[in-house]
Parts: C-alpha cells; sequence; structure tokens
C-alpha cells in the first residue's frame, strides 16, 4: 500500500509520498522555493531559514519548507488537501527579513569573489534583498582556514549555511570539519587547524552556496561569463563521471561535475576537479624522430614515412594505454591486425577473459550499490581507485548495508568486517558460500594482475553465483573495458603480444616498461614514460581536444566531448592511424569520425547504445585454485595514476602531502 498524500501548492494540486518534505513537493509541482542549506544528497539541517512557506490552516507563523514532511499537514475542514503558499506577503516579508540577517555581516566584495556570476546569495538577494541596511555596528569578521592547497576559505562571507560540514562527515566520510560556539560566535571551522585529507574534498566548493569555499587552483583566472562549457566524460578512472570542462580560448580552466544518477550523482574525485593544470604541461606538441641516440623535431610527413617504413614486413605489436578512446583502439586494431600483428589492451597484467562479458564487466550496474544489503570487496581499495563509487558504498553502508573486505586492512572511510587479506579466505568464502538478499560482489585490479588473476576471477565469480549476488569488475583504466569489448588482447597477455616483436606501437601505455631491442612508435599527449623509450613520437590530442568513446567499468558506452584543441601539431588519435594506414599501404576504410563511428557500431553494436548498460548473461569462467598469496591494491599513489596527474603541479603537492600525512610519526597516549 502506497503512502501517497495529496498537496496544493500556490495553486496547483500534485500527490506525492507522505515522506517527502514541502520542498520536494514543490519541486514535483515545478515550484522553485530558494533555499541555502537544503542539499538534496544531504540530511536535512533546516537553519538558513530561506525556504519559509506559509501553511494555510497551520500555525499563524511561516514554516521551514526543508523540515516539514507533507504527511504532518492537516487536511482542509472539509477534507481538502492541505494548502501552501510560497509567495504569499507573509512569505515574501519572511524571506526579506532572513535575507537582511544574512547579510548584516556579509562583506561587500562581489566583485572580487570568485563565486561571482555563480553565486546563490547574489541570486536570492535579487528576489528578496533591499537597497539599504539597518544594521549601523560594525560587520563582524572571521579568521580563514587552511583547508590544503585545494580548498581556498574566505569564512566572512560563511552565512553557516553546515553544508560542507555534512558533506565531509556524510559522503565523503572524514571528520575534519564542523561548526563551534554559538550565536554571534558560531562559526565552521577545521578542528584542531587539520587540512582536509580526503579525495573528495573539491565538492564543498560546489556545495558552498556563497564565496566562502572556492577553488584555490583556479582563483582570479576567469569569469563564469568567459568560459566555453562542454558536456564530457572523465578518464581519470573507468567510472566515467560525467563532467563539464570549462575553457577560455583554447586553456581548459576548470573542471565540474554534471549531475547522473546512475554514474556519479553530482560528485567527482579530487584528481577530476583539479587534473586540469597536467593538461598544460610537458605536451607532446610536435612529432619527433630518434637519431644517433636523440630525438628531434619532424614533420608529420617525415614521421609518418619513417613510422610505415619501421612496421612494413614486420612483426608488430600494438599496446593500448589507459586513456585511449574507443575509436581509436579500434582503428589502432585494425591497421595491425592488418599486418599480422598483435594488440594488448591488459598492460596491467589483468586476467580479465575478453569475449565473457559477464566475467570483465560483471553483472551489476553502479546504482545497484544503493539498494544492496551485503557488499563484499576482494582486492579493491575502492576509496583510491573509484573514491566517488566509494562514497556510494558509504552510502549503501549508511542505510544498512554490511560490507566486508578480503585484502589489507584500509581506511574505506566506513566500518566493514575484515575477512582477511590472502586468497585462502576467498576460496573458504566461495564454498561456503550461502544465498543472500541483495548482495554484491566487487572485484578490483589488484585481485586479478598477477600471474594467477584468472583462478581469483573463477573462485570470485563462484562466490557470487552461489550467494546470488550481482557482480562487478572494478576497473582503474577508462580505456579498458571498451578495449575488452573489442577484443583488443593478445592469448598470454603483455608477454605473448611483446614476444618477438619487432615493433612496438605504443598508444599511450605510459604504464609498461618496454625493453630494448624494437623499435617504438609512441602516439600520447605527454612526454611520458612512453616517449622516453620511443624512436618515434607521434603526438595525439588529450581526453578534452577529441571526441570520443569510453565504455565505463559497469559496460555504459559515454561520449566525451572535445572542450578545446590539441597544443601546436598534435592530431587526434583516430586520424593519425588512418593517415599512418594510408603510408603502411594498408588503409583504414574511413576518412571521418562518423564512418569510423558507423564501422565500428556495426561490428559492435552495443556500443552504439549510448548511456544505456547492457545486459551481461552470466557465464562463469571455469573455477581454479588460486596460489598461497595475499592481495595487493591496484594503485598505490592515488593522485599520480596517468601522464596527465604526473605532469600536473596540483597533483604532485597533492601526493607529497599524502605521503607527508601517511609518515607522520604519532604522539604516545
Amino acid at each position: 500500500m502506497t503512502n501517497l498524500k495529496k498537496i496544493s501548492i500556490d495553486g496547483v494540486e500534485v500527490e506525492v509520498d507522505g515522506a517527502m518534505t514541502i520542498i520536494q513537493a514543490a519541486e514535483v509541482a515545478g515550484i522553485e522555493i530558494p533555499r541555502f542549506c537544503y542539499h538534496e544528497r544531504l540530511s536535512i539541517a533546516g537553519n538558513c531559514r530561506m525556504c519559509l512557506v506559509e501553511v494555510v490552516g497551520g500555525p499563524p507563523k511561516p514554516a521551514a519548507s526543508c523540515a516539514m514532511q507533507v504527511r504532518d499537514l492537516r487536511p482542509g475542514p472539509n477534507g481538502e488537501a492541505p494548502v501552501v503558499k510560497t509567495n504569499s506577503p507573509m512569505v515574501k516579508k519572511a524571506r526579506e527579513g532572513v535575507m537582511e540577517f544574512l547579510l548584516i555581516n556579509h562583506p561587500l566584495d562581489c566583485p572580487i569573489c570568485d563565486q561571482g556570476g555563480e553565486c546563490d546569495l547574489q541570486d536570492q538577494a535579487m528576489a528578496y534583498g533591499v537597497d539599504f541596511s539597518r544594521y549601523r555596528e560594525p560587520k563582524r569578521a572571521s579568521e580563514d582556514l587552511n583547508l590544503g592547497p585545494l580548498v581556498e576559505t574566505k569564512m566572512t562571507r560563511c552565512i553557516s549555511c553546515t553544508r560542507c560540514v555534512r558533506f565531509t562527515t556524510e559522503v565523503a566520510g572524514i571528520t575534519q570539519m564542523g561548526q563551534t560556539g554559538r550565536g554571534e560566535d558560531s562559526e565552521i571551522t577545521s578542528y584542531l587547524n587539520q587540512t582536509l585529507s580526503s579525495n573528495l574534498q573539491g565538492n564543498i566548493i560546489d556545495l558552498c552556496p556563497v564565496g566562502a569555499l572556492t577553488s584555490k587552483p583556479y582563483a582570479f583566472t576567469a569569469r563564469p561569463w568567459e568560459l566555453t562549457k562542454t558536456e564530457s566524460i572523465d578518464v581519470m578512472d573507468a567510472l566515467g563521471s560525467n563532467i563539464r570542462v570549462d575553457t577560455k580560448g583554447r586553456e581548459v580552466m576548470r573542471i565540474l561535475p554534471r549531475n547522473h544518477d546512475g554514474v556519479n550523482e553530482e560528485w567527482i574525485s579530487d584528481k577530476t576537479r583539479f587534473i586540469w593544470d597536467g593538461l598544460r604541461r610537458q605536451r607532446l606538441d610536435t612529432p619527433y624522430i630518434r637519431e644517433n641516440g636523440k630525438l628531434r623535431k619532424a614533420s608529420w610527413g617525415e614521421a609518418l614515412t619513417a613510422a610505415a617504413a619501421a612496421m612494413k614486413g614486420k612483426k608488430v605489436a600494438a599496446l593500448v594505454g589507459d586513456l585511449a578512446p574507443v575509436e581509436a583502439v579500434f582503428s589502432l586494431k585494425s591497421l595491425v591486425e592488418a599486418l599480422g600483428g598483435k594488440i594488448e589492451a591488459r598492460i596491467d597484467g589483468a586476467k580479465l577473459p575478453a569475449g565473457n562479458r559477464s566475467a570483465y564487466v560483471g553483472t551489476a550496474a553502479i546504482e545497484d550499490i544503493d539498494a544492496a544489503r551485503q557488499i563484499i570487496l576482494i582486492g579493491t581499495n575502492p576509496r583510491d581507485e573509484a573514491a566517488v563509487l566509494n562514497a556510494r558504498i558509504r552510502k549503501a553502508w549508511s542505510l544498512g548495508a554490511k560490507v566486508s573486505l578480503i585484502g589489507p586492512a584500509v581506511d574505506l572511510t566506513y566500518e566493514y568486517d575484515h575477512l582477511g587479506t590472502d586468497r585462502a579466505t576467498l576460496v573458504k568464502l566461495a564454498a561456503e558460500a550461502q544465498p543472500a538478499e541483495r548482495a554484491l560482489v566487487i572485484v578490483g585490479q589488484g585481485a586479478i594482475n598477477e600471474a594467477d588473476g584468472e583462478a581469483v576471477l573463477s573462485q570470485a565469480m563462484k562466490l557470487a553465483e552461489g550467494m546470488g549476488a550481482g557482480f562487478m569488475v572494478l576497473h582503474t583504466a577508462a580505456a579498458r573495458v571498451g578495449a575488452l569489448d573489442l577484443g583488443a588482447v593478445t592469448e598470454g597477455g603483455v608477454t605473448a603480444a611483446l614476444d618477438g616483436a619487432e615493433v612496438v606501437y605504443n598508444l599511450g601505455a605510459d604504464e609498461v616498461e618496454i625493453a630494448a631491442g624494437p623499435v617504438v612508435i609512441y602516439q600520447g599527449s605527454h612526454g611520458d614514460r612512453g616517449a622516453h623509450r620511443a624512436d618515434i613520437i607521434l603526438p595525439g590530442a588529450a581526453y578534452t581536444e577529441e571526441n570520443g568513446l569510453f565504455v565505463n567499468t559497469e559496460g555504459r558506452p559515454q561520449l566525451a566531448l572535445r572542450a578545446g584543441f590539441a597544443p601546436g601539431e598534435a592530431k587526434e588519435n583516430w586520424a593519425i592511424l588512418r593517415a599512418l594506414s594510408a603510408e603502411v599501404g594498408a588503409t583504414l576504410p574511413w576518412d571521418s569520425l562518423a564512418q569510423l563511428r558507423r564501422a565500428l557500431v556495426a561490428a559492435h553494436p552495443h556500443l552504439g547504445r549510448v548511456d544505456e548498460v547492457a545486459e551481461n548473461a552470466w557465464n562463469r569462467i571455469a573455477l581454479r585454485d588460486p596460489a598461497k598469496a595475499s592481495f595487493r591494491f591496484a594503485i598505490r599513489d592515488f593522485y599520480l595514476t596517468n601522464p596527465i596527474a604526473r605532469a600536473s603541479g596540483v597533483m604532485a603537492e597533492l601526493s607529497a602531502a599524502a605521503k607527508a600525512r601517511a609518515a607522520a610519526p604519532l604522539a604516545a597516549e
């Protein structure tokens, strides 16, 4: 039986769940109520009083619509639906009073405030503020906090909405921020002047409705109306967070989250948000050819001719990096296989069987975490491997889900049962698996990137099957699932692919060592490890500089759109491979991205269904016994996992701070 109640808001009658608050019911009715402290993904504080409404027949004063549920409203005298007014004279007077109080201590520094143009307080002051102040006393000032290298604070602007405190406590799972004092002395502070240790802390910048918390790296660089905004997809992890890339000219100025309930809700990790300075540094902007041991600049014609000469008639192996879009992988696979070569995308050694989507993607969607009652993590530290997904697991835990971990004990921001650290624990658990309601098994790359990875995967699948649980493989590389969908693998992995190769075509794979011997052609965006080993360098576009398709860890294809142009002579990745194929004499059958995508979707139809999670038929791989060893996590340093991150000054600073925190001596108690 549903608990639906009727309510009339400004003459619009709607039927909603009785547990909804008035502010939520108003949104259903298409009526916006102003607010500062209320946020749909945080607990209710009810302390800004901006959302006051008039409840007809209720108390003779305005009520806070964010804290009053529809089921608590009294019906009319003849049983009519309760009536709420959001724009009556009483409400208008109350809101103007609230706004006057909020502005009593607020500094008049809008012209130099980074929030200017995107400020909730500015918008509400336009609607409810007055053009004079009755307050003659001096304004109160507050000392600024040092929250670290990411969040700039101007606490005199703070209106004590406590959104930042609620986010860090409830979503990020850290307890370093809070509100102290009472009345005029109350202030938001960090306890013991600690800097924030979460890799989700940048989200408090978006949450702050005034200019009290702003982005430190972005400060004073641009105004929102100067920026060109492009909706895209993040590639810093395999979650595929929906983002907005803001550019000024051809420079990326900042990266913000977009709401997608099925993927990242409206949060992004700090690496996603602050990586943009890495897009400017150490860029490859012209082709290079190595002569007499030294790289020299070359023209595109020279470089392509040299690459084609090196590849013709030779044994070619291709490696796919972690940030490559599906189109580039498809082009490279088509070219290399036409030359009789091999291609490998599992450069970290993960034993993922291509062709069995239930084994390398799983059967669960990210959204399934919300309703899970039991979650088992195997060889994964989601806090580092997918920070936003970890916040989702924390949300499920806060709603009563039981979380268990097999792997090294680590701070995940929530409590969990530590079942053990080794493979024997997994084997025992799989053998004793009992059916469980709404269970989920999540396997990390650290569990399957060693020699016995396939055996570990088989045991994890047996555990999921025995529990009747959803199964998810948590990837760390944005390009991996798409490459596996295309079958860009070689039996035996990287070692087998490189065995006897005379030429290695390296598509942005900077996390792999290539021994001396073969000629290395490197195509990528940054001068990282791959470029240092290369004999020929072909400069490619980064993820913000070309249109590309990426498949996330749950198997959802998503489109990343170009926000700016690549620097210098760098070209789009698929276009470089198309030009090279003509030089080699194995011309690829497309001349535009649209033609390439038509060929791609014809070969792999599910990649054409953008933003849909395909259902994968369950196909458990043959059961094998793993080695007797402990699990190790795939990521050692959250901030330095790819060439863009390693080029970023902000990421280097965060990495150093994280190392210092980990090494800090603890006082004896």
